[in-house]
């Protein structure tokens, strides 16, 4: 896609403007994200005033790698399921009132957001939900189980699919809503993990009553709400632009020059994981400028699949450079709910990315869907696409 220069120098120019007059080193975080906002730089390609300017996604490297570079807090680290997600299903999808009212604190990380998806008969098959919606006068009742949500104990808000027609075709029986955490009837209760973190919960919903202006999309749309959020999702979790050497492999080549390592079979392996890093960086670049509009596309499993599987064996690789200190942890293993998110150490790091091939679709998920979506190869079959979602058998 070819970008007018002149836009190019307008967005240079505001993010000139914005370290000119909010220096990240000096600035309280909430207050330059405020000003990222309302400057449109937020998301260049959302309209103006939500954040945006308008301009085509592909100009959003021109702010996100000069403020990574002058040292800006990062939006997506904060409120990751808020940045990557709700966003771009809230201005796709939301009411002008509610995008006036969510999108400004979503993005300083003053309310954060988790998603209400998966429930424990519905995880991979997440049209097979069973929390109920049932229309009562102006609003809603919902009362279900979800599971794997994370930061639910952190949250405000959240990103919830329901089924509001049991009697429909399961995909076609279901409304998606804006819920706020704070309403009675929701409990949270934390899932200690591996890492000792309780960074996941199951959430259950008791009468929780939910305006009708909260809801996303029409009634019985929600699976094509749902789309918008989980393409994105595959996109954050496996298409986040960085710094070449950044991330996982950073954190590997770090621990190598520390230790002083110089076994060239180690060294050769390092080289390996640094070149499918790089690999998967140029990667997600194309990617993001070739859906530089609209809605990612199934391409983002891509970028899902092979973040999945790298992260664990570089991590993997990691605490192996470490020896026998890998296998501890410092400070003690301590069960208990993270404060904030994603602060780690390289053992619960690779605790923790053995969860990158379940979260967001499972890596065989991800499969089915380039194979089908992009390869163009048959569907698996499905006896039950057709049939309504209340005569289906359930565990």
């Amino acid at each position: 896609m070819t970008v007018a220069p002149d836009m190019q120098h307008q967005v240079s120019e505001l993010v000139t403007d914005l370290l000119d007059a909010h220096d990240p080193k000096t600035s309280e975080p909430t207050e330059f994200l405020g000003a990222q906002f309302d400057a449109g730089l937020a998301w260049v390609h959302f309209p103006v005033g939500l954040g945006g300017l308008g301009a085509p996604r592909g100009l959003q490297p021109l702010v996100d790698e000069p403020l990574a570079a002058a040292g800006a807090p990062s939006p997506f680290l904060r409120n990751p399921i808020g940045v990557g997600m709700a966003a771009p299903t809230v201005v796709k999808h939301g009411s002008a009132e509610q995008k006036q009212r969510l999108l400004r604190p979503l993005f300083t990380g003053q309310e954060l957001w988790c998603q209400l998806f998966s429930e424990p008969g519905a995880g991979s098959d997440l049209a097979a939900l069973a929390t109920s919606a049932v229309r009562d006068g102006e609003g809603w009742v919902l009362n279900g189980q979800k599971v794997w949500t994370s930061a639910a104990h952190l949250s405000r808000w959240a990103l919830l699919v329901a089924r509001s027609d049991p009697d429909a075709p399961k995909h076609r029986g279901l409304s998606y809503f804006v819920l706020d955490m704070q309403v009675p009837g929701v409990e949270v209760r934390p899932l200690i993990q591996a890492t000792g973190d309780a960074e996941f919960n199951e959430v259950y919903l008791t009468d929780v009553r939910v305006a009708d202006a909260d809801r996303l999309g029409d009634v019985g749309q929600g699976w094509a709400v749902a789309m918008t959020t989980l393409m994105n999702e595959r996109v954050a979790i496996g298409g986040q632009p960085s710094p070449r050497g950044a991330g996982m492999i950073g954190e590997a080549i770090r621990v190598w020059r520390e230790l002083g390592s110089d076994d060239p079979v180690l060294r050769d392996e390092l080289v390996r994981h640094w070149v499918a890093a790089e690999a998967l960086r140029l990667t997600n670049i194309r990617a993001g400028q070739s859906a530089a509009e609209g809605t990612p596309g199934p391409e983002g499993s891509i970028g899902k699949i092979v973040s999945a599987e790298l992260n664990q064996r570089i991590s993997a690789f990691t605490v192996q450079l470490m020896g026998m200190a890998g296998t501890l942890y410092p400070g003690g293993y301590v069960m208990g709910r993270p404060e904030r998110l994603g602060s780690r150490n390289d053992q619960q790091r690779m605790l923790r990315s053995i969860a990158n091939s379940i979260e967001g679709g499972t890596t065989e998920i991800m499969r089915n869907i380039l194979a089908e979506r992009v390869l163009k190869l048959p569907p698996e079959p499905r006896t039950d696409r057709d049939k309504p979602w209340s005569q289906l058998p359930r565990s």
